[in-house]
């Protein structure tokens, strides 16, 4: 079931991408970010309402909103530069480069989640690198 879950975020990351530079045609960057964050909030709340898990909130530790609030910066930091470049460049070569946030996530699980490294990993990692240079220069 992940695989069909991966697979529909990957599509709709997809047409995130292609919709918002339509949509920020004469439109600050910024701007454009914040309306969909709005958005993204509303609909995230309303996910929360209809599977009734609000009241998970109050099981929330300390380490468990530190590292979510973090997140959260991470993740707008993310789409403010995300935005930008796709606003200025092409997407077809502002999203690969992007996705190198895999190779990323593979020395992050690594050395910060302890995560084990196996040669499948090294080579994968190694192809989505040449993969993205070949894409983007």
């Amino acid at each position: 079931m992940w695989m069909i879950y991966g697979l529909l975020s990957a599509v709709f990351a997809a047409l995130t991408s292609i919709l918002a530079k339509i949509g920020m045609d004469n439109v600050n960057s910024n701007l454009a970010t914040a309306i969909r964050t709005m958005v993204v909030l509303v609909m995230a709340w309303i996910v929360v309402g209809v599977t009734k898990t609000a009241g998970g909130i109050t099981q929330l530790t300390r380490t468990n909103w530190i590292f979510l609030i973090l997140s959260g910066i991470a993740t707008g930091a993310s789409w403010l530069f995300y935005y930008k470049a796709i606003q200025i460049g092409e997407v077809s070569k502002v999203v690969p480069l992007d996705k190198l946030s895999i190779v990323f996530v593979f020395i992050f699980s690594v050395t910060v989640l302890k995560e084990p490294l196996s040669i499948k990993t090294l080579i994968g990692t190694g192809l989505i690198t040449l993969g993205t240079l070949v894409l983007v220069l």
